[in-house]
């Protein structure tokens, strides 16, 4: 398919068949009918031809590029539920690539297969309370250790994305090396239905687009066999490099598409309301605001395609996409706020979606990296660059 016909196949769906369902419960997934839901509209993106348009085409799918990505990805995201609706949603979209780069032959079937068909969800389990992984994931403290034929699981992960209702978890764990060192981590795959995995509960939180919610799980002595560990042992920081700098990106591509709706909501009313002997559009002060806002999503496509092409080329993008990623969360977030204000008393209710793109938004600011943490990179790298120390 055609990029300029995906993207408009895309937009169609989107507009004709997700955003009625998200309007109407106010973005929260659940109510809409969870997994149901995933399942039908899923079914009407297969239909199309644009479900898992970034997957791999030894598997069906279209293998867009990064910069291919960014207009579709951010067309998806004017629904809560578009990403969903097209897999293209986290943590599955992250998975899909990372099992891509590196999955084995079989791993590919027995995993990438059917999630890139969305026969199954996936999560991805890292985050741990502390004194665990989180910002600092050097804290690693999940161990696998040795046994005959493969591996034993223990340890207790937090804030697992689409944990509950997942087909399979990628488990990051210690498999030397104490918390604290820089190596000795491994992934490994497990299926959710394997002996010692439990969802202890869903941590609640402002946002209720995430299917599966942000879960608390325990893994007591499950057995992973070696056919089932995802690259080499002890390498598992690495790996995780190649899926998380695109999986900020495509963060910033779904996030791009919210706020872009929550602008277009605003201009829409502001336009059409009248105060003060004329339209509100016309007054200096709101024409600022929409201006800034023109200005952060213009700024915010523009490093989100320089770090997609330098991913494209085969780089690391370690830099660009930190600053892709921090500019992006806080300038979109500024976006959906003047929405907000823009749209005054309607701005807060269920009357406009903006205010449920608010909700939703805000956590990107901690989400796949705080800000700080990012800033803290980009600064080190700075120092390294112009001073080589």
């Amino acid at each position: 398919m055609a990029q300029a016909a995906l993207l408009t196949g895309v937009e169609e769906f989107i507009a004709e068949h997700v955003l009625p369902l998200d309007d109407e419960h106010d973005g929260n997934v659940e109510a809409a009918g969870g997994e149901s839901l995933r399942v039908r509209l899923q079914a009407g993106a297969r239909e199309r031809g644009l479900l898992t348009p970034h997957g791999p085409q030894d598997l069906g799918c279209l293998g867009l590029g990064m910069v291919e990505r960014a207009s579709v990805f951010e067309a998806a995201g004017r629904s809560l539920f578009g990403p969903m609706a097209l897999n293209v949603n986290a943590p599955d979209e992250g998975n899909i690539h990372l099992l891509d780069v590196v999955a084995t032959a079989v791993q590919r079937e027995r995993y990438l297969r059917p999630l890139v068909q969305g026969e199954v969800r996936s999560a991805f389990a890292m985050t741990e309370p502390a004194p665990g992984a989180g910002s600092d994931p050097s804290l690693l403290t999940t161990t696998a250790t040795r046994v005959a034929g493969g591996w034993l699981i223990n340890g207790r992960k937090w804030f697992i994305t689409g944990a509950d209702g997942a087909g399979f978890y990628i488990v990051m764990a210690r498999t030397s090396g104490e918390p604290g060192d820089p190596g000795g981590a491994t992934m490994l795959l497990a299926p959710a239905d394997r002996t010692g995995i439990k969802v202890d509960r869903h941590i609640g939180t402002i946002d209720h687009s995430m299917l599966g919610g942000h879960c608390e799980v325990t893994f007591t002595d499950v057995v992973v066999p070696d056919d089932d560990v995802l690259g080499e042992v002890d390498e598992g920081f690495r790996y995780a490099q190649v899926r998380l700098g695109p999986a900020r990106m495509t963060h910033v591509m779904r996030w791009t598409g919210a706020a872009q709706r929550a602008h277009e909501v605003a201009i829409q009313h502001v336009a059409s309301r009248r105060a003060f002997d004329g339209r509100l559009a016309d007054l200096g002060m709101v024409q600022q605001l929409i201006a800034d806002s023109e200005i952060d999503l213009a700024a915010t496509r523009a490093l989100l395609l320089q770090a997609c092409w330098e991913l494209d080329e085969g780089g690391r993008a370690s830099a660009s996409t930190s600053i892709a990623k921090t500019f992006a969360a806080e300038a979109l977030n500024r976006v959906v706020d003047r929405a907000v204000q823009l749209c005054g008393a309607l701005g807060v209710s269920n009357e406009l979606p903006v205010a449920k793109i608010a909700r939703e938004l805000r956590p990107f600011r901690i989400y796949d990296g705080p800000s700080e943490v990012h800033r803290w990179a980009i600064a080190r790298r700075a120092i390294r660059r112009v001073s080589g120390s």
